[in-house]
């Protein structure tokens, strides 16, 4: 990452010193050569999964950074794809690296996920690796707002990991970081939202069904399987209900 065309160690401090939407401006230019953007492993994964129930007609990339999403939806949907974020900076290189030929018009729009500038326009909805950036009180009105703009039966999909286990480096190193991040929000402004460990599949579900959607979760094999059995990835795919529950 601190290689010739990935951020300098001091790009990466600038960048966690501001607010959401300028350090991901800040980083755009080099995203893509970081550890940060989804594999291709993941997206093909998902993909797959998503394909049987398929085709759509509109899908949305919630979040959607430098566009790999976007760019798997337009294998997807046969009508449009738009990629939304709050980043002018990632969104200008989306438009520049997703430019299919022929297939879903594609279409960026800069906003903020808690407040969709769109009605029930979408049959698929999906985002990857966004969660982090939003507090858990916050999830609630993030699914209400994804529910207003599926169409009915339509879909919001994302892959979640099994957390890793005490014993591995990775649990201490994520502990780790959200400590670091809680102090920084404690004594900098603005915030800077990037959290590992607030994304609880329990609570999320939970939350998904309040919101009004019904929940299926599909393992992802590629990624192997735990010692107990359990998937180590699995997609979620929650389907709009209607109506959603009276809140």
């Amino acid at each position: 990452m601190f290689g010739p065309e990935g951020p300098s160690l001091r790009e990466l401090a600038v960048q966690a010193l501001s607010s959401v939407e300028h350090g991901y401006d800040l980083l755009a230019p080099k995203f893509d050569r970081t550890p940060f953007r989804t594999s291709g492993a993941v997206l093909d994964a998902v993909a797959g999964a998503l394909a049987p129930a398929g085709p759509f007609e509109d899908g949305l990339d919630l979040c959607c950074g430098t566009g790999a999403g976007t760019e798997l939806l337009t294998g997807l949907c046969r009508r449009s794809v738009t990629g939304v974020d709050l980043s002018a900076g990632m969104l200008e290189v989306a438009r520049r690296r997703v430019c299919p030929a022929g297939g879903p018009g594609v279409a960026w729009v800069r906003g903020d996920a808690r407040a969709l500038p769109f009605t029930a326009a979408f049959d698929l909805v999906v985002s990857f690796g966004a969660f982090g950036h939003f507090l858990p009180r916050e999830l609630p009105g993030l699914f209400r707002r994804v529910h207003s703009v599926l169409r009915p039966g339509g879909r919001f999909a994302f892959p979640v990991f099994a957390p890793p286990r005490p014993a591995r480096a990775a649990y201490w190193t994520l502990l780790g970081f959200d400590a670091v991040m809680r102090v920084r929000n404690a004594l900098w402004r603005p915030p800077f939202v990037m959290y590992y460990r607030t994304f609880r599949l329990g609570e999320v579900l939970g939350g998904l069904g309040d919101a009004g959607f019904g929940v299926e979760l599909y393992p992802l094999p590629e990624f192997g399987w735990r010692a107990d059995g359990s998937p180590r990835a699995r997609l979620v795919a929650a389907r709009r209900l209607t109506p959603r529950p009276a809140a």
